[in-house]
């Protein structure tokens, strides 16, 4: 869907920029509009790792690859320039895969990559241990 179509309240903005201006616009600018979180974690400095992945990024970029990147780098912030790759994010045990889109810029790649999972325990005498087959049954 073609952005020119859609009305100007479906527009993506972020704080009022849309993802143009957020592209042309220099790094330091850009961490103005970040929240308190984002904008000091930026501040200090991009680590080892992140200046690496960043690196990987803007040569896939350029190079016009459409591979999926795989990071274990969950502590970066999500920046303009990442819109539109595909990522994979370990979470522990896998690679959870996903591709930024505008609405992502300003949070965390971690955040798309959740460590946990739902916890079903089973019920006592079905889907359980042997030692629970004695015990009364739900009624």
């Amino acid at each position: 869907m073609s952005l020119e179509i859609l009305p100007e309240w479906r527009k993506f903005k972020y704080r009022g920029k849309t993802l143009d201006e957020l592209m042309s616009m220099p790094m330091d600018e850009f961490i103005r509009l970040l929240p308190s979180r984002q904008r000091r974690s930026l501040n200090r400095g991009f680590t080892d790792a992140q200046r690496a992945l960043l690196e990987k990024m803007r040569k896939y970029r350029r190079e016009g690859k459409n591979k999926t990147i795989k990071t274990h780098v969950r502590s970066l912030v999500i920046l303009p320039e990442m819109v539109g790759l595909k990522l994979a994010v370990f979470n522990g045990k896998e690679f959870v895969e996903f591709t930024v889109i505008p609405e992502m810029i300003g949070h965390y790649l971690g955040e798309y990559s959740i460590t946990t999972k739902k916890v079903e325990h089973g019920e006592p005498g079905l889907k359980a241990t042997r030692s629970s087959l004695f015990m009364a049954m739900k009624g």
